[in-house]
């Protein structure tokens, strides 16, 4: 590759300009460690230098950027204090993509944990316990997008009378009704979207789950039925408080996704007929409106939202351990 080339494409020479420079931190690094071997906590900070200097090139700085973007005008130059965090409280379609989003936090998080805690339960202690584990983790295999166009081919709409090509319609006929756009009547295709989502999600509940019931001591369910209890009664007053953590972990983790939810609804409606959420509509204001302003301030709340999740998880984890 020609200097003059990579002279024209500036980006290729930031690109390779990096990786220059980590990869001489790394040789440094390595040389400090080689030449006498660093005491006490001393190792571990060289060893950890690259990594928490790729952080802070990819994270930290970001970030900041964004922060004080967020704070200036939709260019990005002139400082406009907190008329774009006035914005996001006031403008009808920003209340409305935060709507959705609480919708689908609420929503994904416990339709998720019901759905892979009854499939664990039915599986945990069957013998086709791993096929049919892999049967439900499928959905996890393939994109967000790819599950977004296997629904909204699943919600397609044909007038009546026309071919119906998408299967929830093809069922409607079928049993004599009319075919439905689902896709577009408010606020019901909100609804739709988070099955999407439900439906690429509780393989991961459900594993996590069945690892947890099959971990529950088989002593306290022997002490338990020998007192009389019943089945549910084992489940409600054993098995569920033994499990909690994992119940935790799942919710946790489901609501952590669902904030940043935006391949789905891209895909299946592009954040139109009223299911825009705050990721999608942080993409259209600052890409395709190019109000830089308006899309790194939804960036920053949307961070503030994710944040308290974020740091009770961490907080559950180091109070199970």
């Amino acid at each position: 590759m020609s200097f003059d080339l990579l002279a024209q494409q500036p980006k290729l020479l930031y690109l390779l300009q990096g990786v220059g420079a980590f990869a001489a931190v790394v040789c440094l690094v390595l040389l400090v460690l080689h030449r006498g071997p660093a005491r006490g906590g001393g190792a571990a900070v060289l060893l950890l230098a690259p990594a928490l200097l790729l952080l802070t090139a990819g994270l930290l700085l970001p970030a900041l950027r964004t922060l004080m973007l967020s704070f200036t005008d939709d260019e990005g130059t002139a400082w406009v204090g907190l008329d774009n965090y006035a914005w996001t409280l006031t403008d009808p379609g920003a209340l409305l993509a935060l709507r959705n989003t609480l919708i689908w936090v609420v929503l994904v998080p416990l339709l998720v944990t019901a759905v892979g805690l009854l499939y664990a339960v039915a599986v945990a202690r069957s013998r086709l316990r791993s096929p049919a584990l892999c049967l439900l983790l499928l959905p996890m295999a393939m994109s967000f997008v790819g599950a977004g166009l296997i629904w909204k081919f699943v919600y397609a709409y044909r007038p009546a009378g026309a071919d119906q090509i998408g299967l929830l319609n093809q069922l409607v006929v079928a049993f004599g009704g009319e075919p439905r756009q689902w896709l577009v009547d408010a606020p019901w295709n909100v609804l739709f979207l988070v099955v999407a989502m439900v439906w690429t999600q509780a393989g991961f509940a459900a594993v996590l789950l069945t690892a947890a019931i099959r971990a529950v001591p088989g002593e306290l369910t022997e002490a338990a039925r020998l007192d009389g209890a019943r089945p549910r009664q084992v489940f409600r007053y054993v098995t569920l408080p033994v499990i909690r953590p994992a119940l935790l972990v799942v919710v946790l983790a489901e609501a952590i996704g669902t904030l940043k939810a935006f391949d789905i609804v891209k895909t299946m409606t592009a954040g139109r007929f009223g299911t825009g959420v705050l990721a999608h509509e942080m993409y259209d204001q600052a890409f395709r409106y190019g109000r830089t302003g308006r899309g790194a301030a939804l960036a920053v709340l949307l961070f503030a939202l994710v944040t308290p999740v974020v740091a009770h998880q961490v907080r559950a984890r180091r109070s199970a351990r």
